[in-house]
């Protein structure tokens, strides 16, 4: 299915990226952008996108780097919702997309009433191993309402964006808080590898964000931006990499897949070169990732908001 018109704005969509392979089925797509918004959409947009998941997709995401981004994510958590005490009585947390509940695990051992969302079996999985998640915002609503609710790289796999973002907002208490994290499709590294980007992760992903367009969305969603980071240090890092080795070789995340337990593509010669490869990249990627938070054009964004 190709999408008609831009779901946030109602915008045109126009060409922007041709031939986007899926790193997992080999499949080409291509990514349309909006002319008034500049959000970007993944086209044709699968019938059947729980075929693109699966282990292939949930296995060791993280790898090395997970305990780090979990600190990480608590610590800018700490921030949004500075002054308040999780283990305070009836201190409630959703976590939207939750993945492997990670997250969710490590916030209610700092005292938050979690919850989670998840979609189809994975949200049964985590619920039989005793983690509260439940299938959609809709099921989410009678544990509210939320003084934070969290959507760690989940809205980019939304087809509907703005839906979600509102059904999110309606589900917030007083002086609630909402964070949002997705790739940045208008900085430095989305820049320089265009189709090559390890980010782009088609056809997952089914919109790709930049600045200008989240801030749109957030706006239209009746919530205020109050604030904006441009640094997730492991998934900048790693991407001015990986993206890197992408444009050269033939096999597409090979490193990534080997890092975090993947079955492997491409013979030992290639991912031999591609770890070679990443070590010589290692000292030029933590430089130009500190060259892109510092033009605010990282990698990533996260967005700090609340209702008006």
């Amino acid at each position: 299915m190709k999408p008609a018109r831009c779901s946030i704005c109602g915008g045109a969509l126009e060409p922007h990226l041709a031939e986007v392979r899926d790193p997992h089925s080999g499949e080409v797509f291509a990514i349309e952008r909006c002319a008034h918004c500049g959000a970007g959409f993944t086209t044709p947009v699968p019938d059947d996108l729980g075929r693109y998941y699966g282990p292939a997709y949930w296995g060791g995401r993280h790898g090395f780097t997970k305990i780090w981004c979990m600190r990480r994510r608590m610590r800018l958590l700490a921030r949004a919702t500075r002054g308040v005490q999780p283990r305070e009585r009836g201190v409630r947390l959703l976590d939207v997309g939750c993945g492997d509940g990670a997250f969710i695990s490590l916030a209610r051992r700092a005292g938050w009433q979690t919850t989670g969302t998840e979609f189809g079996d994975n949200a049964a999985r985590l619920a039989r191993e005793g983690l509260p998640v439940v299938e959609g915002l809709e099921a989410a609503a009678a544990r509210g309402p939320f003084d934070a609710i969290t959507i760690w790289h989940a809205l980019e796999h939304m087809p509907d964006p703005r839906r979600a973002l509102e059904d999110a907002r309606a589900l917030l208490g007083p002086h609630g808080v909402v964070i949002v994290a997705v790739p940045d499709a208008g900085g430095l590294q989305a820049n320089a590898f265009r189709k090559h980007w390890f980010h782009l992760d088609v056809p997952r992903h089914l919109v790709h964000f930049d600045a200008r367009s989240l801030a749109y969305l957030i706006d239209t969603a009746g919530l205020m931006l109050t604030g904006t980071s441009h640094l997730e240090a492991e998934l900048d890092v790693f991407g001015w990499i990986q993206s890197a080795l992408n444009a050269a070789l033939p096999t597409q995340n090979g490193v990534f897949d080997a890092l975090t337990g993947k079955a492997r593509r491409g013979g030992r010669a290639e991912l031999a070169a591609g770890f070679l490869g990443a070590a010589a990249l290692g000292p030029a990627a933590i430089a130009a990732t500190a060259a892109s938070a510092l033009t605010h054009r990282g990698a990533t964004i996260v967005a700090f908001a609340r209702s008006r």
